[in-house]
């Protein structure tokens, strides 16, 4: 059986050169690659494809590797199903704005509403949805093939994978960008059961993860997360561009930590500003998803690994009125 994560092995230089000679739609609807005996053989998904459409997938992608020196055959195998999995990509330009909570909590709310979500913790340096989804201390199973590993199931409904699930608690990984780029395809190609829609969690910033998943795993729509303040906002303009780039639909921009509520007097500051991320989202036209406040209960809850989506309070209300519109969104393109 193989190991689905071995953290100390090499990348795999066959998939690599496989894939380097691929373009990126290509790559975007291969799950597997390997050379045998200089064979290549590839499988592709190529489900929602015209009979026209899959020769001439299975005739590029024979044409492109036939030019590498160390391939004499290829042979393709094209699925007959493509996969209904949607994957909505959760992103911002910067660290500490509050995502991975805002996915949490996106993922139960979208479970409460009937979704079948499951949450990719890609932030594969520090991955944080095992303690927000109390999920800390279990391992993925591999599937019976040994191909593939299996989501693990939290106790609110949501599916859940991170490399937190895989290496020991407190290892710091030291990783080049190739590796994580791998690290994202497992966890976004494991077997995720009946699920039909992946939050993917991501790690500030425009780096490897995000561009290795524009390349082989590119999103449905994205949503972007920001604080009020100038530099936040910044940095979430550079993370909405690299998804325009890569055609990839913003669907909306959240503003989080938007106001702080005393716990003892009830009077509400702002130490973040206000109102900065629906201005920016005006004026560069497009959708504001709305408001999260800063509260302690949220931050307290988090820590226990109890999502405040989850309950009935006010702490949940933000997240659930999100939620709506993304489902909005997911049926209908609109919000």
């Amino acid at each position: 059986m193989i190991k689905p994560y071995d953290t100390d092995r090499q990348p795999d230089a066959e998939e690599a050169l496989i894939r380097g000679a691929l373009s990126p739609e290509m790559n975007h609807r291969v799950r597997s690659a390997r050379i045998i005996a200089r064979r290549a053989v590839i499988v592709a998904e190529a489900g929602d494809l015209s009979s026209e459409g899959r020769a001439g997938l299975e005739a590029d992608i024979t044409a492109a590797l036939s030019q590498l020196p160390e391939v004499d055959e290829v042979r393709v195998a094209l699925t007959g199903e493509r996969r209904r999995r949607r994957l909505i990509a959760v992103g911002s330009g910067k660290g500490g704005v509050g995502k991975s909570t805002l996915t949490t909590n996106l993922a139960v709310a979208l479970a409460k509403l009937g979704r079948r979500v499951g949450v990719i913790d890609g932030d594969i340096y520090g991955p944080s949805q095992p303690k927000l989804l109390k999920t800390e201390g279990q391992k993925p199973a591999a599937t019976p093939e040994g191909d593939m590993l299996v989501a693990i199931d939290s106790p609110y409904g949501v599916k859940v994978l991170s490399m937190g699930h895989i290496v020991a608690p407190g290892k710091a990984l030291a990783w080049r960008g190739p590796m994580t780029g791998k690290a994202l395809s497992q966890l976004i190609d494991a077997d995720w059961g009946d699920t039909d829609l992946l939050l993917v969690d991501l790690p500030p910033g425009t780096g490897d993860v995000q561009l290795s998943m524009l390349s082989a795993h590119k999103p449905d729509g994205a949503v972007l997360v920001s604080t009020p303040q100038d530099l936040a906002l910044i940095d979430a303009a550079r993370a909405g561009q690299l998804f325009e780039q890569g055609e990839v639909p913003i669907i909306g921009l959240v503003e989080n930590m938007a106001g702080y509520a005393c716990p003892h007097c009830g009077e509400v500051s702002d130490p973040f500003g206000t109102g900065g991320v629906e201005k920016f989202a005006a004026a560069l036209d497009i959708p504001f998803l709305g408001r999260v406040p800063l509260t302690l209960a949220t931050r307290m809850a988090g820590d226990r690994g109890e999502p405040p989506a989850a309950g009935d309070d006010e702490t949940a209300q933000p997240f659930v009125a999100i939620a709506e519109r993304l489902a909005r969104w997911l049926d209908t393109g609109k919000l």
